[in-house]
């Protein structure tokens, strides 16, 4: 393999790091100005060494009830999240296993309507949010985002399915629901399926990079 000469090096590194610098720099400041008093955050020229306070945390967490929001959005996140991958998964792992046409229309379709503008759907939602007494609502914002992401979350989770050898589940539940048509198995194996669905997605929660890998090699191979 050819090495790329030194001054080629240098300088994409170079540019590399000016990016860099280019890039973070309005957050970096950002951070530092929030620390400030306005008087000195604004001061022209900048003050570079002004003291820092807490004052502005304080107003906007205690004073101005910000903490309110913040446990809103967990909510909202944690139930989107939730609900998304439990409908995701079973999509995910059903596209992964079925060969025929229709799978592939149904991902193509997904992939249309994760590229629709999301005014699109706010447009549609809204009139029967309201005929509802929906509007201004947990439920209302959860639904949207759950409509919002899922096509994504099949996409993704199906690339993650199809590295999955078929020979690993079919051995693990049909140990217990090849043998024996009696009503305990039947339940034993519903449990061992919620067993093995569990683990995965605490698996998706936590290597969420290696899902995008598998985002692309999916799309390459299928």
């Amino acid at each position: 393999m050819r090495r790329e000469p030194a001054w080629l090096t240098v300088l994409t590194a170079t540019g590399l790091g000016l990016w860099l610098v280019v890039a973070i720099f309005p957050f970096l400041w950002m951070i530092l100005i929030s620390f400030r008093s306005p008087v000195d955050a604004f001061s022209v020229p900048p003050e570079l060494f002004a003291p820092f306070t807490l004052e502005n945390f304080r107003r906007i967490w205690l004073v101005d009830g910000f903490w309110h929001y913040g446990i809103s959005t967990l909510v909202v996140t944690f139930f989107t999240v939730l609900i998304s991958l439990g409908i995701g998964c079973l999509a995910g792992y059903a596209l992964s296993r079925y060969g025929g046409m229709l799978g592939f229309w149904l991902l193509l379709g997904a992939l249309v309507f994760r590229a629709m503008p999301h005014v699109v759907l706010l447009t549609a939602y809204k009139p029967a949010f309201f005929e509802l007494g929906l509007w201004s609502r947990y439920e209302t914002l959860i639904i949207v985002y759950v409509a919002i992401n899922q096509p994504f979350t099949i996409w993704m989770l199906r690339s993650f399915f199809v590295n999955i050898p078929r020979e690993l589940d079919e051995a693990a539940l049909g140990n217990y629901l090849g043998q024996s048509r009696h009503m305990d198995k039947l339940m034993l194996g519903i449990a061992g399926a919620v067993s093995i669905t569990l683990p995965l997605i605490v698996l998706v929660l936590l290597f969420q990079k290696y899902l995008v890998s598998g985002l692309t090699q999916g799309a390459v191979k299928g």
